[in-house]
């Protein structure tokens, strides 16, 4: 099987979450880092006529596919055969495709506007008291659904709960103080990304994000 070619960005959590799906169902995968100023211009474009990141191109079954949820979808439908990270019963299939459209809809885009306002040279404290209220309810929903289990969906991880890590991760680099603030009032969030951190695909995906982060200081 030829490897997947990952667009990707060294910050960005959207395409980590594929490098994390990726790893965790034994993809081999290469990726090309395209800086965001970039992102908007043809050659990508091409690729991605909306201008975002993330996008694969998988050579095995020629397709180009863009969005994350999507990509994700993609990868879980064709290469997940055996339910490594799904079900195929369709409660939990259906519920597993719930959790990832939350995170796509809540998680990442109030993350992200939070990150956008924080990095302002003229803060907005209005904006930024929204967004961080946001994060904390979307934290809140995660927590109340992890009372009394260790995983979103049934008895094991699956592609919905490791969709969570990137954003969850990233917010470090935005709000070091919320973070304490999350990690103190929900701690079944906590002990969640601390059972998913510890996993051996995504200790090597956060670790490739690492170096990619710390090549930017070189550019």
């Amino acid at each position: 099987m030829q490897p997947i070619t990952l667009y990707s960005h060294e910050i960005g959590p959207n395409p980590w979450k594929v490098a994390i799906i990726l790893s965790a169902l034994g993809i081999e995968y290469e990726q090309v880092f395209v800086d965001f100023e970039k992102v908007k211009q043809r050659p990508f474009t091409d690729i991605n006529p909306n201008g975002r990141l993330p996008a694969i191109i998988d050579p095995n079954h020629g397709i180009t596919l863009w969005e994350s949820g999507a990509i994700i979808q993609y990868l879980i439908d064709t290469y997940d055969t055996s339910h490594t990270l799904s079900y195929e019963t369709t409660a939990e299939k259906y519920h597993i495709q719930q959790w990832l459209h939350f995170q796509m809809s809540g998680q990442g885009p109030y993350y992200g506007q939070l990150g956008w306002f924080k990095r302002q040279p003229e803060q907005m404290p209005l904006a930024i008291q929204r967004y961080a209220d946001e994060v904390r309810r979307v934290t809140g929903v995660l927590e109340k659904a992890l009372e009394g289990k260790l995983w979103l969906v049934g008895e094991k991880c699956t592609y919905a709960d490791l969709s969570f890590v990137p954003w969850q991760d990233v917010l470090s680099l935005v709000s070091s103080e919320l973070v304490d603030e999350l990690a103190r009032d929900f701690p079944n969030v906590e002990a969640w990304m601390g059972r998913m951190k510890q996993r051996a695909d995504v200790k090597k995906v956060l670790e490739e994000k690492k170096q990619a982060m710390a090549s930017l200081g070189g550019k």
